[in-house]
């Protein structure tokens, strides 16, 4: 039985990122910390998202919001389970993703104007620890 690491490490040598991804070429390391990068991205994407109409019907905006809230909470736990693999880099990655996708969408640097104080700024509810 192959045991995996315990703490933290840095090393392009790991399988754990996702189960059958050959990670002995520092090509194939990088590629799974782009891919690592862009999930949680998508993350905040779809955390800061507004899709929904005025006006549209119930439920089917409760069932998109629904469906929204279902992808994202996959991703974040896709993110999650890569992380788990213990490498700093695959860490890196995600936190990396996580603050570009908040500053590209969740921040006011790319902002047009301010959100109107009772306005929501998405679809869905905020990602809460």
């Amino acid at each position: 039985m192959k045991m995996g690491h315990l703490t933290l490490f840095w090393g392009k040598n790991t399988e754990d990122i996702f189960p059958g991804w050959s990670g002995g070429s520092f090509c194939s390391y990088f590629f799974g910390l782009i891919w690592v990068f862009l999930l949680s991205f998508m993350v905040e994407r779809l955390s800061h998202t507004k899709l929904i109409k005025q006006g549209t019907n119930h439920v089917v905006a409760g069932l998109l919001q629904t469906l929204m809230y279902a992808t994202r909470v996959a991703l974040a736990y896709l993110v999650m389970l890569a992380v788990m693999s213990l490498n700093v880099g695959v860490l890196l990655a995600s936190v990396g993703g996580y603050a570009v996708g908040f500053l590209v969408y969740g921040s006011r640097v790319f902002r047009k104007a301010d959100f109107i104080q009772y306005e929501e700024s998405s679809d869905i509810p905020p990602l809460n620890c």
